[in-house]
């Protein structure tokens, strides 16, 4: 049997792991003086608004209980199972490679390196769970070909988070907060990067909705409207779409403490895979 783990940096629910057939890795979160586990139970979302609003120093994001993971994943190899691991980019996180480096001599287990995060994920897990007849040894190459047609298109309502949090250089930061232009953030080989520059809100939201077209949205695959903590914004994004899209938006993800410490509150964008 195959196993699909996935972190919550993929901001996939408690509510939803039968719906993805996944297990969950909890990532850490720490906020003052306290680390909480990053599982919905532990810290939920309107908690964690409250924390961030309260707390002077900005929350640090840490590897998840790995102990825990390495008895949870080797009781399934030693069953015989497969265990694929999919984490989020490399480039944003050391998990990665710290999991790579604990399961190296266990040759049942594969961590996958998504060099993306949040829907991105998911979109990973739902492309994997369509391909069950890929051999063990083929996934990693399959995968790696699947990542460049995934696309995150998010438009943050400051850059602060992301500047505090490491996952945006400054020259980057200034150009959007100095200058007032309205970014969309994306990632480019695995980093979180500019990749478009708008001046006003309007404008950054067109340009988002019409890259459904521009880039030929695969629509057998949902799209995710994500957002943090306030819905409103993506809303109005989504009324800019074009109609034959809207029935494939089935996703709304109010993402998880982890990736909306770095993309702060009222952040939002789509998620989506473009055809071959």
């Amino acid at each position: 049997m195959r196993r699909i783990f996935v972190d919550s940096g993929s901001s996939i629910k408690y509510d939803e792991l039968e719906k993805y057939n996944v297990e969950l890795i909890p990532l850490k979160i720490l906020i003052g003086n306290k680390e909480y586990l990053d599982d919905g139970k532990d810290l939920t979302i309107d908690n964690f608004y409250k924390l961030l609003e309260s707390e002077k120093e900005f929350p640090k994001t840490s590897l998840p209980q790995l102990d825990v993971l390495e008895q949870r994943v080797n009781k399934y190899t030693e069953a015989g199972d497969e265990v694929i691991i999919v984490t989020i980019s490399s480039k944003i996180s050391g998990e990665n490679n710290a999991l790579r480096m604990l399961f190296e001599d266990n040759k049942n287990v594969l961590v996958l390196d998504s060099k993306l995060a949040v829907g991105g994920c998911r979109l990973i897990v739902d492309f994997l769970n369509r391909n069950k007849d890929i051999p063990f040894n083929e996934i990693e190459a399959k995968v790696n070909e699947f990542i460049p047609r995934v696309h995150i298109m998010a438009i943050p309502e400051t850059l602060k988070n992301l500047l505090k949090g490491g996952r945006l250089s400054k020259t980057e930061w200034l150009l959007g907060s100095i200058l007032q232009i309205k970014p969309t953030i994306g990632f480019k080989e695995g980093k979180v990067r500019v990749i478009s520059k708008n001046r006003g809100l309007k404008k950054a939201m067109k340009e988002v909705a019409t890259m459904l077209t521009e880039l030929d949205c695969d629509t057998s695959y949902d799209i995710i409207a994500a957002y943090t903590y306030n819905k409103a914004n993506v809303d109005e994004l989504i009324s800019m779409v074009d109609d034959k899209y809207k029935s494939a938006i089935k996703i709304y993800d109010n993402l998880d403490p982890a990736v909306a410490a770095h993309w702060g509150p009222n952040a939002f964008g789509l998620v989506f895979v473009s055809k071959k």
